[in-house]
């Protein structure tokens, strides 16, 4: 058993882990599209089926923790387990060279790869003795391990190489070993009178019981829908304007990413999660637009497509971290875990899975009978579809919380 660090090693531990964990993940995520496209043949549907893989580990992810995690070992035991077994799954992918094949063995990755996340966050949470500043601070070191990985894949290899998934396969198996590090946190859910609604973590429904919670829950699965056109198209798009250097460039959204970590705190304290989040979402309206109008070409082109780039830190940390905080304190000790699995199910989960194949179609639906100035795609119509969709979210999140500013405390776990 490992021994109760202090909090600065804590710190420390926790930072090196986020580092790893997304390591992997920015190792082959951007630059999947790319290789699917380019180096696989696979067609824009096959590619947002790809990207979709992610979604469906995320749904297998919450019943994997309740019954598993929560109930018989300890998270950092079973974070190995996972981290290991991932990286001989994602050394396996590059054999895999058909759709037939290389789906299930993605979904495979995807259900190991997956419930590290939410074990992760649910494992720093119970242990960070001041989750609310420390959480966004440990967290920031994900989005340098991300920009590791991006930088990693571009010294060694290509977005079109399948170099990406050994790296990945590489880093996951570290990831595992490393695990076996962190404070012992073992599962809450042992012992008598533990309902099988428990074990399947659906007690964190209880908290929809809440109408604020249940409409920020509802607004965090619509925005999830417009978000996932980023990830999955953004590789193609920027492959078909014949940006030199890409992973290293779009590794820029995670230098804001460091920034708007550090800035997090700060903007809960001052303005609530409420308004946090919808500058989120506003950041995703002005990203699709930004690139929407960057398809006209011109003298603007290059400037619209960094800042929405840039725009990455605001969008992701201002909606996704600060959900997942107003999650954790929304939930009690005991049932933790399963909020945030419960989170991850709708983040990662349904919101992707509808949210990829949906830009999977918009994809192939706009694909041109010849390119255009070098472009397979009518990209105007293809990034103004989530533009539209994330405004239409914007206001529903502003029509239900009329007023953003007022500082917005989470449901009692009681209630």
């Amino acid at each position: 058993m490992n021994p109760t660090p202090t909090q600065s090693t804590l710190k420390l531990q926790l930072s090196v882990f986020m580092f790893l964990q997304y390591f992997i993940w920015g190792a082959w995520y951007v630059s999947m599209g790319t290789y699917l496209f380019s180096t696989l043949k696979f067609d824009g549907g096959q590619i947002g089926l790809a990207y979709g893989a992610f979604a469906i580990g995320a749904m297998i992810s919450p019943f994997l923790v309740g019954l598993i995690a929560d109930r018989f070992f300890a998270s950092e035991k079973l974070l190995a387990v996972l981290g290991i077994l991932g990286g001989v799954v994602l050394c396996l992918l590059p054999r895999c060279t058909t759709f037939a094949s290389f789906y299930p063995m993605l979904i495979l990755y995807c259900a190991l790869y997956v419930p590290t996340l939410a074990l992760g966050n649910s494992l720093s949470l119970t242990h960070l003795a001041n989750a609310k500043v420390d959480f966004p601070r440990v967290k920031m070191l994900s989005a340098v391990g991300w920009i590791a990985g991006l930088f990693g894949l571009q010294l060694i290899a290509s977005a079109e190489s399948p170099t990406q998934f050994y790296i990945a396969g590489g880093a996951s198996i570290v990831f595992g070993l490393y695990s076996l590090v962190l404070p012992h946190t073992p599962p809450k859910k042992t012992g008598a009178n533990v309902s099988l609604a428990e074990i399947l973590g659906l007690d964190a429904l209880a908290l929809l019981k809440k109408p604020s919670f249940a409409i920020f829950i509802a607004c965090m699965f619509l925005i999830c829908i417009p978000l996932y056109f980023y990830f999955v198209n953004l590789g193609v798009y920027l492959t078909q304007l014949k940006w030199e250097g890409m992973l290293v460039k779009t590794s820029l959204a995670q230098v804001s990413d460091v920034i708007c970590f550090l800035l997090l705190p700060v903007f809960l304290s001052k303005f609530g999660y409420k308004t946090t989040i919808f500058i989120g979402i506003a950041c995703w309206v002005l990203r699709y637009f930004a690139l929407g109008f960057s398809a006209d070409g011109g003298a603007t082109q290059t400037a619209l497509i960094f800042t929405a780039i840039l725009l990455h830190g605001a969008c992701y940390d201002f909606l996704f971290i600060a959900g997942q905080l107003y999650v954790d304190e929304a939930a009690n000790e005991r049932s933790r875990g399963a909020a945030q699995g419960f989170i991850a199910f709708i983040l990662w989960g349904v919101g992707a899975f509808v949210g990829t194949l949906l830009a999977g179609q918009v994809l192939a639906k706009h694909a041109l009978a010849a390119p255009v100035n070098g472009l397979a795609h009518d990209w105007k119509a293809i990034w103004l579809t989530p533009a539209w969709g994330a405004l239409a979210v914007l206001v529903i999140f502003l029509i239900f919380f009329r007023n953003p500013s007022k500082p917005a405390t989470p449901p009692s776990a009681s209630a």
